[in-house]
């Protein structure tokens, strides 16, 4: 045994606790109860998540933003044809849908903002690449305090101005460190695109990552609708809980966010779309035939039962923490998706999807003791649309965090206004005191 081994053995000796305590103290493992419904942890105005009728019933998820319903936002935003990231920005940050107007200074706002500091993209992006865009959107994030001399200044009026700017910077900090590890470490030309002020954020997210700065209409609409969709998600979600539980401590806006963006690049959070992305290719490869749907409920058993893709016994993009019966996200985001395949020549994979999505809540029904419905969630299709937009999967959780920066911002001034504790839950120990023992009688 290593000295490394012997030490984590130690750990898990000491530190591992039974199931049955959990129990006895009547403790809800990741506050949440036996029906998955989380623990009250406090009050928000800024979304809201049924999945349960009066009666305590499952119903199909319905999502609101500031108690707007996501499926009639989304809605008259497509049948317009317009783009809606930067309305629905400001009806999460302010509370109430813009006029034609306040639209109109608000979007040419976040355009004035959309411009890092001077020599930042040469001395902190280019200089110190990673793999990890999360981790390098972090650092650059907190290379930005230094660079704020209202950093620490905590007046609502300095919060808002900083999260309006990280708003409008976070596309430009994730793909010009994609671009940078990319160059450094692959090889590959390295090309910084400045963003144009008259496009919309999902337009210029696709012009700043693409080399020759094209794409086509329905491209940047159907990313305007995935970024709508990933912009909240209720004030439970682990990250946002993060924004409230850092803010409360009364630090800055900075660290906040980088909090939450640790919080959100975690495989269970934010990096479960990546998952979904790559469990679709694996099955595709390991089905023979897909027309044969019993091969494929074969094959997703075996994903079950750990014996093929990663081996954790998930099918990634199904079933979620709240909803049962549906995801609305999911609902909405599939209408587009279908567009964009035909668009795309990827008819074939479209189908594809939709028998997974049919047959995996079957296989998982009838192998799995489960204690409520389970369907697709808002991952299972987002993977699939940034396949489709030529997203590098690198990208694919930056992509989230640049729609749920929105959220947090909300959350962050929410909490400053309307909480004066620091939010310090209790935990019990289940160790009886011990007695200091001199080290030359310890065995």
């Amino acid at each position: 045994m290593t000295k490394m081994n012997k030490y984590t053995e130690k750990i898990k000796e000491n530190t591992v606790i039974p199931l049955s305590f959990y129990e006895q103290f009547d403790v809800k493992k990741g506050l949440r109860d036996v029906n998955g419904k989380g623990v009250l942890a406090g009050l928000t105005n800024i979304s809201a998540i049924h999945s349960f009728d009066e009666n305590g019933e499952p119903m199909p998820g319905v999502l609101e933003y500031r108690a707007f319903n996501i499926k009639d936002i989304t809605a008259n935003i497509k049948s317009e044809n317009r783009f809606g990231f930067e309305e629905i920005t400001y009806l999460l940050l302010f509370g109430e849908l813009p006029t034609a107007e306040e639209l109109a200074t608000f979007t040419q706002e976040l355009a004035e903002k959309r411009a890092l500091p001077q020599d930042f993209v040469r001395d902190i992006i280019l200089k110190s690449t990673s793999s990890d865009i999360m981790n390098s959107i972090s650092r650059s994030i907190l290379s930005l305090a230094t660079l704020d001399p209202k950093s620490s200044n905590l007046s609502l009026e300095n919060v808002l101005n900083q999260s309006l700017s990280l708003i409008a910077n976070f596309p430009l900090l994730a793909i010009y460190a994609y671009h940078a590890y990319n160059h450094y470490e692959n090889g590959e030309s390295l090309y910084i695109h400045y963003p144009d002020p008259s496009l919309t954020t999902a337009e210029n997210i696709l012009r700043l990552l693409r080399p020759d700065k094209k794409f086509s209409d329905i491209e940047a609409k159907v990313l305007d609708l995935a970024l709508i969709l990933h912009m909240e998600h209720g004030g439970g979600n682990n990250s946002t809980f993060t924004t409230h539980v850092v803010t409360s401590s009364g630090t800055d806006t900075y660290a906040s966010v980088v909090a939450s963006l640790s919080s959100l690049k975690g495989a269970k959070h934010g990096g479960a779309n990546i998952k979904v992305s790559q469990m679709l290719d694996d099955i595709s490869e390991n089905v023979s035939n897909h027309a044969d749907e019993a091969e494929i409920s074969d094959y997703l058993r075996k994903i079950l039962h750990k014996d093929a893709f990663d081996k954790k016994g998930l099918i990634y993009g199904m079933g979620h923490a709240i909803y049962s019966v549906s995801d609305p996200r999911a609902e909405v985001l599939k209408s587009y998706v279908k567009e964009l395949a035909e668009e795309k020549g990827l008819h074939d994979d479209y189908q594809f999807y939709k028998k997974i999505e049919r047959l995996a809540p079957e296989v998982i029904a009838q192998e799995r003791n489960i204690y409520k419905g389970v369907s697709a969630n808002v991952d299972f299709y987002s993977g699939f649309v940034y396949q489709m937009l030529g997203l590098p999967e690198a990208l694919y959780t930056p992509l989230f965090a640049i729609a749920r920066i929105v959220g947090w911002s909300a959350h962050r001034m929410e909490e400053m206004l309307n909480m004066n504790k620091i939010i310090r839950p209790a935990y019990e120990s289940v160790l009886a005191t011990k007695k200091y023992v001199k080290i030359e009688d310890r065995k």
